[in-house]
C-alpha cells in the first residue's frame, strides 16, 4: 500500500510566508503551481504546500516526524529559527515546535 500526502497551510501574507517556510524546511519550494500557491516535497509522494488564504490562516498544526530530528533542528537554528516549544514524551518521543507569521504550527518530531 502506498501513501501519499498533500497537506496545505492557509498563510495571509504570501511572500512572508514563502520566506519563512524556505527557512523551516531548507530550501525552495519544488514548484510553483500558480502566483499563490508554493510546495515542497517532503519524501517521495509527500508534500507540504502554502496557500494564500487570509480568512484561514493561523489555524493549522502539522508535525512531521523525521530520522534526524536533532541534525534537523540545529540546521533550522543555523538558518534564524528557534522552536516557540520544546517537548519531550513519557515515552521518549521528542517535538520541536515552530510558528509561522501566522501561528500556524509546524512540529518536529523525533524518536528517542
Amino acid at each position: 500500500m502506498s501513501l501519499d500526502l498533500f497537506s496545505g497551510i492557509p498563510v495571509s501574507d504570501f511572500a512572508s510566508a514563502l520566506t519563512w517556510y524556505e527557512r523551516v524546511l531548507g530550501g525552495p519550494p519544488a514548484f510553483l503551481p500558480n502566483d499563490v500557491e508554493a510546495v515542497w516535497q517532503l519524501a517521495e509522494h509527500r508534500y507540504l504546500y502554502i496557500e494564500h488564504l487570509p480568512d484561514h490562516a493561523g489555524h493549522a498544526r502539522l508535525t512531521v516526524f523525521v530520522g534526524d530530528f536533532d541534525e534537523r533542528v540545529a540546521r533550522i537554528a543555523g538558518r534564524g529559527l528557534a522552536p516557540t516549544r520544546r517537548e519531550t514524551y513519557a515515552n521518549g518521543v521528542r517535538k520541536a515546535t515552530y510558528r509561522d507569521p501566522d501561528g500556524n504550527e509546524i512540529g518536529l518530531g523525533g524518536a528517542p
